[in-house]
């Protein structure tokens, strides 16, 4: 086995509602990396938070890290960021801990010391870092309260179209033959059961490609993403306001990254703003070597 010195090997882990990734690196260089199922504190069973954590840090636990960040969906809420903190603590002793919301790894991967991160994933949220160091988030309430703009609320926002074409015997339209095909349902209101009796997030929010493939073809589409950039630059402009700055503002997050409808929309509301290029997860390294 190749000797290590002590004190320069960090993991990065970034436990987000759909997936969740580690990275362990040794003086900025990657050793090894694996993926795994989401983490979301706020909307997973701790057991199975538990279970997915253990089998993530697993596979990238040699050699022991001197310092950990966990930039962690779920863990604004008190309750979560000490469930992480313990189950880090036991997966990993004598490793130095850090646990952050992880739309606080947006800007440090994007290397910005300041500026306003927007994610659309299977939530949404917008954080904001000034100068001095100051912060402010805002949305990123869970999928039952809000996150408007996320792949959930998409994905309830095209089932609610559906069931008043239902109620109105209307048509279903293309975006209605498009998510029975995607969820294996023949008519709105299986399509509402499957949903309603399946309480992952990111299962809801794996089916929000079906809106951005009809946008050309359905009305109801185009609504639907127009709300979700309304929603996603209303945060970023929250964030703006509170913290008196600009930008930069980094954009990531599954939606954002993959689906260019929804991307220019954004842009077009609040100015400027930029993919993030580099995995979340890098953020994570950088802030577990500032440990």
């Amino acid at each position: 086995m190749i000797e290590r010195a002590a004190g320069r090997v960090v993991l990065g882990l970034d436990l987000g509602g759909s997936s969740s990734r580690a990275r362990l690196s040794e003086d900025g260089r990657q050793i090894t990396e694996a993926v795994g199922e989401g983490a979301n504190v706020s909307t997973v069973d701790p057991a199975l938070v538990e279970a997915r954590l253990a089998g993530l840090i697993a596979q990238v636990r040699e050699p022991q890290p001197v310092a950990c960040c966990a930039g962690a969906a779920g863990s604004e809420f008190a309750a979560g960021k000490r469930l992480l903190e313990g189950l880090l603590a036991r997966l990993l002793p004598g490793t130095k801990v850090l646990v952050v919301h992880d739309a606080r790894l947006i800007l440090a991967a994007a290397g910005a010391g300041s500026g306003i991160a927007l994610i659309a994933g299977t939530g949404s949220v917008a954080y904001g870092r000034d100068a001095d160091g100051e912060e402010a988030r805002a949305g990123g309430w869970g999928w039952m309260l809000g996150d408007e703009g996320g792949g959930a609320w998409i994905v309830r926002e095209a089932v609610r179209v559906l069931m008043r074409r239902r109620d109105a015997g209307e048509p279903m339209g293309a975006l209605g033959e498009a998510l029975f095909a995607a969820t294996g349902t023949g008519d709105a209101l299986e399509l509402a059961g499957k949903l309603q009796g399946d309480h992952l997030a990111a299962h809801w929010a794996a089916h929000a490609h079906v809106v951005f493939e009809t946008i050309d073809r359905d009305r109801a589409a185009v609504e639907i993403a127009d709300r979700a950039a309304d929603s996603l630059a209303a945060l970023v402009e929250q964030v703006r306001t509170r913290l008196a700055i600009d930008g930069p503002v980094v954009m990531a997050g599954g939606l954002l990254l993959n689906f260019p409808a929804l991307t220019a929309r954004v842009r077009s509301r609040i100015g400027d703003g930029s993919l993030l290029s580099e995995a979340p997860v890098a953020g994570a390294v950088r802030l577990a070597e500032q440990l």
